[in-house]
């Protein structure tokens, strides 16, 4: 769809603010001559200067005019002085990891051969290793390239261009999510999240000293109303949410309110981390964000802790080329690198196939298990579940006056272990009544049956 004119004059400023052709301060022309300069309507230019103003790259000074503001820079180009600072500390690590010298006296190890005549190299080498060879240093600061390429290619199947250098390995999607706070989140900043959402990112913003604020979430999505009037409010950086098999509702985002919620993010100027953790288990048409944008405003974030496991601790970043090369460099600043031999090890399994093969019966898993939960969850009762898109969780409505957290303790004290709404809400938010995140893998227990039935009776609550 073709942007409109409005739109396409505010692309056109801010272009002109960003390369630096429009400095700080510099009045823009007023709207009768611009209206003149593009050939529409001042109506027109109104539009496209509050777009501006909205996004912050212009201020109305009144009576006087429309002036440049401190252009927000793109998400993806920001780096806060103290990081950049930082980075500058780090050449001699830089090197230890892209080893581009062959005379090494300043390396902070010993050299690979010391290891692999050590009882390391019988019982780490993995199968299929040339040579016989293990890789004993840092490795490639960006992660294993082989496991990126087959990570590059399974986006391509999601719609998703994207190439080996536009993906960051990471320690899963927590230490991704990390690295991207770190980056673009400064202390009293304001960061929109999704609420119900997901709670140890809560911890994370909190660590930084972000100002964290909820979008509503329902079992369609974020309110889209509610996302607008927060953006317009706090003019957030960033607004971090789950398309599909989302946790903790278990719902998705349908394409045109993901086509809608693109349109108001470049309109304020926010930057969506979509966060995926299911995406293996999902069928390949479906919708998302990073899809829809291209890696222009939005960052992806994957994982296989969910469809393999978390004790592996190995997941992704996708984003443009020169946001992957920053966070990179947060990375190596925070952790170095993240396991070779953990990422060797998954290569394998995705390059013999067998990776693929262990998806399509967790897959079948998961079907089974969603339909015997809902079935039997209804079958007592709870009849407004929420029927989750493919991933492990399914939302369950508790009865009105229920303490849905003095009921969590209740269940404790009987051995069952419950994740009450409330953990996922940011704190001071609107919640729209009791409820539990239920794991469909579990909840056919006679034990967490036999509670939910005297819960729906008004025995237990």
């Amino acid at each position: 769809m073709r942007p409109s004119r409005a739109a396409e004059i505010a692309a056109i400023v801010t272009r002109l603010i960003e390369e630096g052709h429009l400095p700080l301060g510099t009045r823009v022309p007023s709207v009768r001559a611009a209206a003149e300069q593009h050939g529409v309507s001042k109506n027109t230019v109104v539009e496209a200067y509050d777009r501006l103003v909205a996004s912050g790259y212009l201020e109305a000074r009144r009576g006087s005019g429309f002036y440049v503001r401190r252009p927000r820079r793109r998400s993806g180009d920001l780096r806060p002085v103290h990081v950049s600072e930082a980075i500058d500390l780090v050449s001699l690590l830089r090197e230890q990891l892209d080893r581009h010298y062959s005379v090494r006296v300043g390396d902070g190890r010993p050299p690979a051969s010391w290891m692999e005549e050590s009882e390391l190299g019988r019982h780490l080498r993995p199968r299929g290793t040339p040579g016989g060879k293990m890789e004993h240093g840092y490795g490639a600061p960006p992660g294993y390239e082989p496991l990126r390429g087959r990570i590059a290619h399974s986006l391509i199947e999601r719609s998703i261009r994207a190439s080996a250098e536009q993906v960051l390995l990471t320690f899963g999607a927590n230490h991704g999510l990390d690295l991207i706070v770190r980056q673009y989140v400064e202390p009293g900043e304001s960061v929109l999240v999704d609420s119900p959402g997901y709670y140890p990112l809560f911890g994370k913003l909190r660590l930084a000293r972000a100002r964290v604020v909820g979008v509503r979430r329902g079992p369609e999505g974020p309110d889209l109303d509610d996302f607008e009037a927060k953006a317009a409010a706090v003019q957030p950086k960033l607004f971090f949410t789950q398309s599909l098999a989302h946790n903790p509702t278990g719902g998705s985002v349908a394409l045109d309110a993901q086509h809608q919620l693109l349109q108001l993010a470049e309109r304020y100027g926010v930057t969506l981390v979509e966060d995926d953790p299911f995406a293996d288990i999902l069928p390949l048409g479906s919708p998302r964000l990073a899809a829809l944008d291209q890696l222009e405003r939005v960052i992806y974030v994957g994982t296989f802790s969910k469809t393999l496991s978390a004790s592996l601790r190995s997941g992704f970043i996708a984003g443009n080329a020169e946001l992957i090369r920053q966070l990179t460099d947060v990375k190596m600043l925070t952790v170095v690198n993240s396991s070779g031999y953990v990422e060797r090890l998954l290569y394998e399994l995705m390059a013999g196939g067998h990776y693929r093969r262990h998806l399509k019966r967790l897959r079948e898993r998961v079907e089974r298990a969603t339909a015997t939960a809902l079935a039997r969850l209804r079958g007592i009762g709870f009849e407004e579940l929420v029927e989750p898109a493919g991933g492990y969780y399914l939302w369950c409505p508790l009865p009105e006056g229920i303490d849905d957290i003095a009921l969590s303790r209740r269940a404790a004290r009987e051995g069952i272990f419950l994740a009450p709404s409330s953990i996922f809400a940011v704190p001071g938010d609107y919640r729209s009544g009791p409820a539990m995140r239920i794991n469909v893998a579990y909840a056919d227990d006679p034990a967490f049956l036999d509670f939910m039935a005297r819960v729906r009776r008004g025995e237990v609550g």
